[in-house]
């Protein structure tokens, strides 16, 4: 039989409400710190939705059961309806089966609009009561389900316990309507709630706890396994360390054998080319020596004829003319080649130059040539000195240092058709014999051109006499050979480095006397 509010005092109202709100409230607190802890959105949800059901309670505390109409009534429905939906919103975010927030809202707002409109046609409320309140303890019930797969995935009781305490206080939810119509079961029932709201508090406190244990389980044994990983891993790298090493030590021993091949190689074609240029030069010494004896009695009859003999005729004059000026032109080219295999000077021959000095003067003495001549045919050839300061004098014969400075200008210029740069550079040098012997000093002029350059076989042979590519323009293969002879008679070196279409740079280095 239905009893009204003004039946019950106001003491046992107000203790059963205060007992069940303070219990939500519990709750509340604790989704709150879950959810700072963990930053898990469904914590988010389930906290909001305790916060409209402890509004709900709030609400009772000052709105009589018995009304049924007015905007009070609308929200403590409204509160039950959205703590429903919420609640119910939460499980799915924890199944990992979310809802579309749209659909949420839009169900919350019909929820709103329904209660609103039951307020105004339905006089006693009961079943608006009854639908709320059962979807809030379907809500809890789907709640307590999730909660129960959980606990079949994982060996979690707190999972057990909240599946217990959610599926309780559903179903005491799906009835609360019908115990408030009989005093005997309207206090008990609230009692009730607070019991079953604080076990899900403490459920929920052991559920984070074991699985804050189990991570922690989880997460040492991870930990275990990369340290045996770990120890592995190092026990392995030793192991491919010391293959590494002894691979490094094979291959540092190639490396020095193929360097020293290398310098071998360099030195053997050096030899060689050496060899072949004596051999040359000794070849050229015999021929030379036969050729002036044989020179010097045809130019010594051709002169007498010339001189004792005025009345020849003129045909005949021209005749001997013609082989006196062909013998002098001998002479004069085995001139040339007396300075390819001449010996070494005397050292009292050697008189002290200013190397810079003496290159200024052969680029003034050959400016004819790289300036004046390349001008009259519409191309510019550029000359730039770049000479050190500080290089000190040494002693040479200027006159055949200054003769190589021509014959490489020369050469240079051949080398630019078209036009181009030509770079002289003058600089000190040591080099260092690694015995633990004082550095050797050099003075070392470089000339250098972007011409045309040289194939490796012109390079390798453009040392020997009469090796020329310039035959067709009167070429007599005897500049670069009368250069490398005065780089010897100097005990000096001489470096070419050469390449089709990338230009030509000779080294020469003569040592500077202590």
């Amino acid at each position: 039989m239905g009893i009204s509010f003004t039946e019950l005092t106001e003491q046992h109202l107000k203790g059963s409400l205060i007992t069940s709100l303070l219990s939500v409230w519990v709750l509340v607190a604790l989704f709150f710190y879950l959810n700072l802890y963990t930053k898990r959105r469904y914590f988010t949800v389930w906290m909001t939705a305790w916060l409209f059901y402890a509004l709900w309670l709030t609400l009772g505390l000052t709105v009589p059961i018995q009304s049924t109409t007015g905007l009070l009534y609308v929200l403590k429905q409204s509160c039950v309806a959205l703590s429903a939906t919420l609640l119910l919103w939460g499980s799915s975010l924890f199944l990992e089966k979310p809802l579309p927030e749209r659909a949420v809202a839009l169900f919350s707002i019909f929820l709103i609009i329904w209660v609103y409109a039951s307020s105004q046609y339905s006089p006693t409320q009961l079943e608006t009561r009854l639908a709320m309140f059962l979807l809030l303890g379907l809500s809890s019930v789907f709640t307590g389900i999730a909660f129960y797969k959980l606990r079949k995935k994982m060996p979690f009781i707190g999972a057990g316990l909240l599946s217990f305490g959610f599926t309780s206080w559903g179903i005491y939810l799906s009835s609360y309507p019908l115990w408030q119509e009989y005093l005997d079961m309207y206090r008990p029932g609230f009692l009730l709630a607070t019991v079953l709201q604080l076990f899900i508090a403490v459920s929920m406190i052991i559920l984070v706890l074991e699985e804050a244990r189990y991570r922690e389980a989880q997460m040492q044994a991870e930990i275990e396994a990369v340290r045996a990983e770990k120890e592995a891993l190092q026990a392995k790298i030793l192991c491919v360390e010391e293959e590494c090493r002894s691979l490094y030590d094979r291959v540092r021993l190639t490396e020095g054998l193929q360097r020293a091949y290398e310098e071998l190689r360099r030195t053997h074609q050096v030899l060689v080319q050496q060899e072949r240029l004596r051999a040359i030069g000794q070849m050229a010494s015999g021929i030379v020596h036969d050729v002036s004896n044989s020179l010097t009695t045809i130019i010594g009859h051709a002169e007498l004829l010339l001189n004792r003999m005025p009345n020849l005729p003129d045909p005949a004059r021209r005749c001997i003319q013609n082989i006196y000026t062909a013998a002098n032109d001998i002479t004069t080219t085995i001139a040339h080649i007396r300075k390819f295999y001449k010996r070494r000077h005397n050292s009292n021959e050697f008189v002290t130059t200013d190397l810079n000095r003496l290159v200024q003067e052969v680029v003034e003495i050959t400016r004819p040539r790289w300036e004046d001549q390349p001008s009259q045919k519409g191309t510019v050839i550029k000359l730039h000195q770049e000479l050190d300061p500080n290089l000190p004098s040494i002693k040479c014969q200027a006159e055949e240092v200054r003769d190589a400075l021509i014959n490489l200008i020369f050469n240079a210029v051949d080398a630019l058709p078209n036009g181009g740069t030509i770079r002289i550079v003058t600089k000190l040098i040591e080099n260092t014999s690694g015995n633990g012997s004082p550095p050797q000093k050099f003075a070392l002029i470089e000339v250098q051109d972007n011409g045309i350059g040289m194939d490796e076989e012109t390079k390798r042979r453009c040392l020997e006499p009469f090796y020329t590519t310039k035959a067709a323009q009167g070429g007599t293969g005897l500049g670069l050979s009368m250069v490398y002879g005065m780089v010897q008679r100097h005990n000096g070196n001489i470096e070419i480095e050469s390449a089709l279409g990338q230009g030509t740079t000779i080294r020469l280095t003569l040592p500077i006397s202590s």
